[in-house]
């Protein structure tokens, strides 16, 4: 609390912490609320929030970070993409150091060690192009000055990035680009909360719905988790007070045993969205069925390229064909050792990996989750690794 005094609405945080712990203290029972944002995810630890709840009250982590939830497969194929002779493989930097599972394919030589994971990284410093880029833009930039190579972006992210995506390839259709390509693995958040309610292995009696996404997506997106699963979700915002008012809103909800979409972060996000971006999206992409670490395969949760748009497709590379299938087809691999999938579904908190702080950190990562900086062990490990516990 002592750092709150610098804080813009340090009384009003205060008064909102009061009232939520009054709220916790009348329910008594043990309550799960569950944020599926990466920034929910650093603001949450940075802030020292998780340190100030009720005794009976659990903010607990979910698959709120693209680069986490992104299947090992897809990691692998990456690789492979990048290993082509001719390509020039361009992605956003946090996925340069996760760990591929080393699998060796026709057509795809695995850079690293026999034994080790092949990460992007590895495979740069094996002498591939792979190129670090900040926007779909800037692989657009590289493949018109490099008209001999192809260049494939990686695309990874939520409904935030996606409308950025299909801008490009708008562009690119425009310009008539023969060497720019996309490799999709695009996840959209809603699906996926469903996927952690339906499955039952945690109780979760409310949702902290990002902000970012919700902006492209209006908060119409969350009805089914209210109405279907009889679970709160209140869209909040990012700053310390925003994230204590999203949480009292939630448990006024489960005070009065009600469950209905809300919206806290008012001054961003609206009911119905971003529907420029909506058309955007929907005009190059089609929801398809997507796996995600931890989760596994969920229906319509991810976004493919549409066929008339097919000539962009990484999956149409002929040569990336048949290493992609075949990697599509195999079974998921797991790090050995690593809870990063378990975390992502919010049954276990980052120091409850027997591999937290030790074998993995920051620097020498074991899985996605200490990489990214959105990623959950990142934030544990950055501000709550001396808290004990890490509750």
């Amino acid at each position: 609390m002592k750092e709150w005094d610098e804080l813009r609405d340090a009384d009003l945080a205060r008064a909102v912490l009061g009232s939520i712990h009054r709220r916790a203290g009348k329910i008594r029972r043990p309550i799960n609320l569950m944020e599926v944002c990466g920034t929910h995810t650093v603001a949450i630890s940075r802030n020292g929030l998780r340190q100030v709840m009720p005794p009976n009250l659990r903010l607990l982590s979910g698959p709120g970070c693209p680069v986490c939830v992104t299947d090992q497969r897809d990691i692998d194929a990456a690789v492979c993409l990048a290993e082509i002779p001719g390509v020039i493989l361009a992605t956003f930097g946090d996925m340069i150091r996760v760990p591929g599972s080393n699998r060796r394919l026709p057509g795809c030589g695995a850079a690293g060690n026999p034994g080790e994971p092949g990460s992007l990284g590895e495979a740069r410093a094996a002498g591939r192009d792979v190129r670090v880029v900040y926007s779909p833009l800037d692989a657009l930039a590289i493949a018109e000055a490099n008209q001999d190579k192809t260049v494939i972006f990686y695309a990874v992210g939520f409904e935030t990035t996606a409308p950025m995506v299909a801008a490009t390839i708008e562009e690119a259709a425009a310009r008539g680009m023969e060497n720019f390509r996309v490799f999709s693995v695009h996840k959209l958040v809603p699906p996926a909360l469903e996927s952690i309610l339906s499955g039952g292995e945690v109780a979760i009696d409310g949702f902290i719905c990002p902000g970012h996404v919700s902006v492209v997506i209006g908060l119409g997106a969350y009805r089914a988790v209210a109405e279907k699963y009889h679970v709160p979700a209140v869209v909040g915002g990012f700053e310390a007070v925003d994230i204590l008012q999203t949480v009292d809103m939630l448990l006024a909800q489960v005070e009065a045993g009600e469950a209905r979409v809300e919206n806290q972060y008012r001054r961003v996000v609206t009911a119905e969205g971003n529907r420029s971006a909506q058309e955007l999206v929907g005009k190059f992409f089609h929801p398809v069925d997507s796996a995600w670490r931890g989760l596994g395969v969920i229906p319509d949760s991810g976004l493919a390229l549409r066929e008339e748009f097919s000539q962009f497709h990484a999956e149409r590379f002929e040569p990336a064909v048949e290493t992609l299938r075949q990697l599509k087809n195999s079974p998921p691999s797991r790090m050995n050792g690593c809870a990063c999938g378990d975390v992502l579904k919010g049954l276990v908190s980052p120091t409850q990996c027997r591999l937290f702080g030790a074998t993995c950190t920051p620097v020498s990562p074991v899985g996605p989750c200490m990489v990214s900086t959105e990623g959950a062990c990142a934030a544990y490990y950055k501000y709550e690794r001396q808290m004990a516990g890490g509750r």
